[in-house]
């Protein structure tokens, strides 16, 4: 259910300028970097049935903002109780909610999570929910890899994504690059 008012905060971290977008009661309901603002837009009205009401900016910092810029700073555990609203399908709903039960420093494969959902033959469809999530980092979709171990399917880029998994202490294996191709 949209709410009257949603507050927009802008916060400089360490993989670019980031948009936070919280409601009246200080709950999370977006997150996401500037360059992928209109995404942001985008996932909000496919949410919340248009844009919201109101987009006004934050006086005082809200949790989600505290609770990122320590996660920045170094304490991965910050984001853990960042109160998070969110709509999206039965299906999404259960998608998200297992992944904020995937620890910082661990990762989890799509299959992994369609299992451990109870739904092992939706691994495109959990794909589909994490492509979905419009709170990222809280609902860390980044920690989704995929079961070769490979960094696909991140909306904030890979190259943000292996940033983020690196910073929670992920020891990523060297991805070869692809070959090249043409002539001699």
């Amino acid at each position: 259910m949209p709410t009257d008012c949603f507050f927009l905060e802008n916060l400089n971290t360490p993989t670019g300028p980031m948009l936070i977008v919280t409601d009246e009661q200080d709950r999370l309901r977006a997150l996401d970097w500037k360059d992928h603002e209109p995404r942001m837009y985008r996932l909000l009205g496919r949410h919340y049935g248009g844009a919201p009401a109101h987009l006004a900016t934050r006086r005082a910092p809200s949790m989600a903002r505290r609770s990122l810029e320590a996660y920045f700073a170094g304490e991965i555990v910050a984001i853990d109780q960042v109160s998070v609203e969110t709509a999206g399908t039965e299906f999404q709903q259960t998608v998200w909610a297992a992944l904020r039960t995937i620890p910082a420093g661990r990762t989890l494969s799509y299959g992994e999570l369609a299992r451990r959902i109870g739904r092992p033959s939706a691994v495109r469809a959990v794909g589909l929910a994490n492509g979905a999530n419009p709170t990222g980092i809280v609902v860390p979709c980044h920690r989704v890899i995929g079961a070769d171990h490979s960094l696909t399917g991140y909306g904030g880029g890979i190259e943000r994504k292996r940033w983020l998994l690196e910073h929670e202490g992920v020891e990523l294996r060297a991805t070869p690059l692809p070959a090249q191709r043409g002539g001699t």
